[in-house]
């Protein structure tokens, strides 16, 4: 019965929040072990969202919310607050803590052919900025940005990025213009391996179809995906990571 409760709940909200809880409380999430972090990010979202569909009662006669929050109980874990001074975090309400350590910023891809443009981070950045300055943020970076864009955004901005993440498959040796102007300016130079979109949308609307058959999945578009995780700070080890993804119906 759940997953037909499921289906008639998402044909009827407009926005869907989807929180996976602590991935490390799944378990090895596929056979090949580690996955990709597309793949990892399909499994968790189908991993969550069948759970969940199993979980949903059968009285749908009850007003079906706008707003449908998509989540695992016993996968969300919150901070322990006596713990808090050890751990470096980046997401807030989702581990019940009153501030961020960290959090970067990776925009879409855009179309092929044109480039990202200051005019265009410039919203999103000036909202990390009012975190930062209300006190939820301690620091706020970039992801993939080449020297002029990075160069362009720290003169403009307010609150200065203090990271710059690279992507390692587009270079294995950091371009030396880069390195240098964040050195300069005490710009932290990270790396990571995520491909250029993380969730596209037809393989969200894929995973949605997998786990709840008959659904509208193409109405389905996925407006932001958040990862967060919590590292013990003087060993570096992960204790928590998950995400929170927003996905948007359009109906038709």
């Amino acid at each position: 019965m759940g997953t037909d409760s499921a289906r008639v709940l998402l044909e009827r909200a407009a926005t869907l929040t989807l929180q996976t809880g602590n991935l490390l409380n799944w378990g090895c999430l596929r056979k090949k072990c580690p996955a990709t972090p597309g793949e990892e990010v399909r499994d968790c979202i189908q991993k969550t969202l069948t759970e969940w569909s199993s979980k949903i009662g059968q009285d749908l006669n009850q007003e079906i919310p706008e707003v449908l929050e998509c989540t695992v109980a016993q996968a969300i874990e919150k901070i322990n607050p006596e713990e808090r001074d050890e751990l470096k975090v980046s997401a807030c309400s989702a581990l019940g803590v009153a501030q961020l350590d960290s959090v970067i910023i990776a925009p879409p891809p855009i179309e092929d052919g044109t480039s990202l443009s200051l005019e265009y981070l410039q919203p999103y950045w000036q909202e990390l900025e009012n975190l930062v300055q209300n006190k939820k943020i301690v620091a706020i970076g970039t992801s993939d940005l080449d020297k002029t864009l990075l160069e362009q955004l720290y003169l403009w901005a307010q609150v200065k990025p203090n990271s710059n993440q690279v992507n390692l498959a587009s270079c294995c040796v950091m371009p030396p213009d880069l390195t240098a102007f964040a050195k300069q300016f005490d710009i932290q130079l990270l790396t990571h391996n995520d491909p250029k979109e993380l969730l596209c949308e037809a393989s969200f609307q894929e995973v949605l179809q997998e786990s709840i058959q008959n659904t509208k999945a193409h109405e389905w578009i996925p407006l932001w995906l958040l990862r967060y995780s919590v590292i013990v700070k003087s060993r570096g080890i992960i204790k928590s990571k998950g995400y929170i993804i927003q996905a948007r119906r359009n109906a038709s």
